[in-house]
């Protein structure tokens, strides 16, 4: 029985990474997809964990060979993810989530068509100007920018299959698995995944 794959998106500053972080830590069933880049590793990052780590021609060939599902180059730097290692997950049972931006959700879904997308949004521009100026990394200026950005990210919200709100990340983070744990549940997964307990349920004496 095949696994499930999720995207999820959302503008900058709109809870995404610590919502998804929370649900890998309470839903064991799902593993988080980790992408390539050409860029180089910044202190504390783990190859392989935080992203495979390789030379801008390594990543040039893989995408030659068609090898990503979806990428991007972002201020000179190449991002994607592996199609291969998304397949071979999948076709093992496990259910992959990829957290990625809307560009590359339209990606995926052209490959993976029955892929489960969602979307985040924060509960109001000023609770997401809030959070950009309360990371203290950016400028006004840069803020005001990543402000527009995400209103632009925004409009694509009706591309998704769900919508969540992360306004209480508790709130929030228990909807997302719940999407997770439902999509599971569908009739066609449970009648493969529990085929032999529903055949011995049918059986008359």
């Amino acid at each position: 029985m095949s696994g499930n794959l999720f995207v999820v998106s959302a503008p900058s500053g709109a809870g995404k990474t610590s919502l998804v972080n929370a649900l890998l830590q309470i839903n064991k069933r799902i593993d988080l997809s980790v992408s390539y880049t050409s860029r180089a590793a910044r202190p504390g990052e783990v190859n392989g964990k935080d992203y495979h780590f390789v030379t801008r021609e390594a990543f040039l060939a893989m995408a030659k060979h068609g090898d990503f599902v979806e990428s991007a180059e972002v201020y000179g730097n190449l991002y994607g993810t592996s199609q291969s290692w998304i397949s071979k997950e999948m076709h093992d049972g496990r259910d992959i989530l990829l957290e990625i931006d809307w560009q590359g959700a339209n990606q995926v879904r052209q490959k993976f068509p029955d892929c489960i997308s969602i979307f985040i949004l924060p509960p109001s521009l000023q609770a997401l100007e809030t959070r950009l100026t309360g990371r203290k990394q950016d400028s006004a200026e840069i803020i005001a920018k990543r402000l527009q950005a995400a209103q632009d990210d925004i409009a694509h919200v009706a591309e998704f299959d769900y919508v969540i709100i992360n306004d209480i990340l508790d709130e929030a983070l228990q909807q997302l698995n719940s999407i997770v744990i439902a999509t599971g549940l569908r009739r066609d997964r449970q009648l493969a995944r529990q085929a032999n307990l529903i055949n011995q349920l049918q059986k008359q004496e």
